[in-house]
């Protein structure tokens, strides 16, 4: 684990200034990190992908717990220093779990992944991470669509987004990132996380979403459809379905014949539906 005074040094070595822009607030708890790698269930069969491990302390807590770790990360000095981090502070035989790749987690895909992990080890099957709050929504949906090897994770993000993330139709914050997480995946919270365990310290709380991948409730290929029909009705929450959901189906009778068709009530709202009433909105449409 990294100690505060080691994580500063180690920043000032490589000249860093941590960036909103990049979302970049270090963990410096080492209670914390060990608390996270306990809630992900990491183990030496699994190959945990972590996107931004930044100066390493959440990583090092990982490479103690499982077979291997891929480590991406946009940032070159940062993406380079990891290894010698990991050398310096851990037995070679743990260090050398750890691979990194130098890529954008927000176009990631298989073809990033490291070929050479040892023999016996899935493909990134745990997703365990930090992720950068300002793009954690589509970073998480987008590594869920193009990496199916991953089956289950535990992310921190920002307080307010873990709920939405997690909350059941009918809920106040219940939104598109709740409906398009269900498609992928059961969620739960998984706790919070105070702001002083990190360096610099955010100025929002944090919390933790946990998942396990599950069977898409409709077809792959109505999968964008689905989501369209999601944001439809979303960009307009307090409207009726006949009515968010015009410009999506044609027209506002359209609409409402969708919805009778999918078994929904026209004059409900879309913060009522479940992931599978929205894959039912968008089955109909596709057989119209």
């Amino acid at each position: 684990m990294l100690a505060p005074a080691e994580l500063r040094a180690l920043a000032h070595a490589l000249d860093l200034r941590p960036t909103k822009r990049r979302g970049q607030n270090f963990l410096v708890d080492a209670n914390t990190v060990r608390r996270l790698v306990r809630l992900a269930e990491v183990g030496p069969h699994d190959t945990v992908l972590e996107i931004g491990p930044g100066l390493g302390s959440m990583t090092l807590g990982l490479l103690g717990a499982a077979g291997a770790v891929v480590a991406v990360e946009v940032d070159p000095p940062l993406a380079a220093a990891l290894p010698v981090t990991a050398a310096a502070r851990l037995p070679a035989e743990t260090a050398a779990r750890l691979h990194v790749v130098l890529a954008d987690g927000l176009r990631l895909t298989a073809a990033d992944l490291p070929a050479d992990l040892p023999a016996g080890l899935p493909a990134p099957n745990v997703l365990a991470a930090n992720l950068p709050y300002n793009i954690a929504v589509p970073l998480l949906l987008g590594v869920l669509e193009r990496l199916p090897s991953l089956r289950r994770g535990l992310v921190m993000v920002q307080a307010e987004v873990a709920d939405r993330l997690t909350s059941p139709p009918g809920s106040r914050v219940y939104g598109a990132p709740s409906v398009k997480l269900a498609w992928y995946a059961h969620s739960r919270p998984a706790g919070g996380v105070p702001r002083p365990v990190f360096w610099p310290q955010p100025n929002v709380d944090s919390g933790l979403v946990a998942f396990t991948r599950r069977t898409p409730p409709g077809p792959a290929e109505l999968r964008a459809e689905v989501f369209a029909a999601v944001d439809a009705a979303f960009a307009q929450r307090r409207k009726t379905l006949r009515t968010a959901l015009a410009p999506w189906a044609g027209s506002r009778d359209a609409a409402s014949a969708l919805a009778e068709a999918a078994g929904v009530d026209p004059g409900a709202r879309g913060e009522t539906l479940d992931v599978e009433a929205f894959c039912r909105l968008a089955i109909a449409r596709a057989a119209r």
